[in-house]
Parts: C-alpha cells; sequence; structure tokens
C-alpha cells in the first residue's frame, strides 16, 4: 500500500510542471517553425520593400511597399523595361562587410545600410546605348526607344549624355524620374562604371500592395 500511496504523490508533484513545460516549449517549436517559414519564403520566393525616395515616379512613389517575386527570375528572364531591386554594392556604393545587426535585420527585409536600390532595366549585356538623340530620346542598338509610357512627354531621357557599351553579365540601370534619379549615369566615374552584374539583382517588382489606393500590379518588360 505504501508503494501505491507514493506513486500518486510523485505524479502529482510532477504534473503542474510538466503541464508548465509543454506549452512553453510548443511556443517556442510553433515561433521557430514560423521563422524558417519567413526566411524561406523570403530567401527564394518574394520579399516586401519600401520605395524610399522619388527615383521612379511617377510609377512608384515614396512610401509605396513592393512585392518583388525572386523565385525563377534569372539572368536569362531579364528584360529591358523589368524594374528590380538590387544591391548596389560595388557598382553604386562602396564594399563592406554587414555587421551582425545588419544580417539580422537583413533576414527580415529592413536595409539599414541602404545597400539596395530600385530602377528600370535599360541595357541588357552587350546593349549599345546612346543619348541623347535630336528629341531627346535613348537608342539602343541603334533604335531610338520610346519611354513616354513612363517618363511622360515633358522629360528628356537625360540630363546627361553618354554613349555606353553593356559588358557581359552586367545591366544598365536607370529610374524612371530621370532628373532626380542617380543611377547608372552618376556612377560612370565608380569603379564597375555605373554597371550593375546580373547576380546582384534581388528580384522583379511585381506589384505594388501599400497604399491601398496604389495596388496594382506590375508586368515584366513592359511599362505601366
Amino acid at each position: 500500500m505504501a508503494t501505491v500511496d507514493s506513486d500518486p504523490t510523485s505524479v502529482s508533484d510532477d504534473a503542474p510542471s510538466a503541464r508548465r513545460s509543454r506549452p512553453r516549449w510548443g511556443l517556442l517549436l510553433t515561433l521557430l517553425v514560423f521563422l524558417g517559414v519567413i526566411l524561406l519564403l523570403r530567401a527564394f520566393v518574394g520579399q516586401i520593400f519600401v520605395i524610399p525616395s522619388a527615383s521612379m515616379e511617377p510609377t512608384l512613389n515614396p512610401g509605396d511597399r513592393v512585392l518583388v517575386a525572386k523565385l525563377g527570375y534569372s539572368p536569362a528572364k531579364m528584360q529591358r523595361g523589368d524594374i528590380v531591386v538590387f544591391d548596389g554594392t560595388g557598382s553604386f556604393i562602396p564594399y563592406s562587410t554587414p555587421g551582425v545587426v545588419e544580417r539580422i535585420t537583413n533576414m527580415f527585409g529592413i536595409d539599414h545600410s541602404h545597400r539596395y536600390f530600385v530602377k528600370r532595366i535599360i541595357g541588357l549585356p552587350g546593349d549599345h546605348i546612346q543619348c541623347c538623340t535630336a528629341q531627346g530620346q535613348l537608342s539602343i542598338n541603334g533604335n531610338v526607344t520610346d519611354e513616354t509610357a513612363y517618363i511622360g512627354t515633358k522629360m528628356a531621357a537625360s540630363d546627361e549624355t553618354f554613349n555606353v557599351i553593356v559588358p557581359p553579365g552586367s545591366l544598365w540601370m536607370m529610374g524612371d524620374n530621370r532628373r532626380y534619379s542617380a543611377d547608372s549615369r552618376a556612377h560612370m566615374g565608380d569603379p564597375g562604371g555605373g554597371f550593375v552584374p546580373q547576380s546582384r539583382v534581388v528580384g522583379r517588382v511585381i506589384a505594388v500592395i501599400w497604399p491601398p489606393h496604389a495596388l496594382h500590379t506590375i508586368r515584366p518588360g513592359v511599362p505601366r
């Protein structure tokens, strides 16, 4: 009988502790799984970025939240006219080693280093781009490019003249707001000549998801 009496006492003493620990471990496991899913989606599927400036107006406005698709967006899929987010390290900004805090915040799409840029692909590898014609337009591979759909009719393709050939594996990037965009033109004198390696492209902007009144999708290679 003594043995029988001792067993219930032992069980009753341990049960509250067990009940307290299981929910804690369950919550921790749920949080870890949730975090893992978020990181996987961010790494391979898509990511949300905030537009910080007016350089892509009127297509994208400051404060817009855009969804950037990563899955399957390889150099072979890149087209002229695509709006992309890219890491400007080595082309638009100097090389730097991110710190621990930066690495952690970047995992959640928070860019404290200001190394991510959003621009439109104007030149693909091998393209010969000249600016400007007598009418103030770009010429790509000898063909005049009509950009009125996204820069309008009142703005010239560029206030600066340039004549470049895009190297293999690189891109020539420009913002839609040509007078207020520090894009490839502004970095021609920097290492890399203003060209952005295709390997630095994070993904293509496929939609504006915030604010609600600005919701719309952005088709590949086709200006809005």
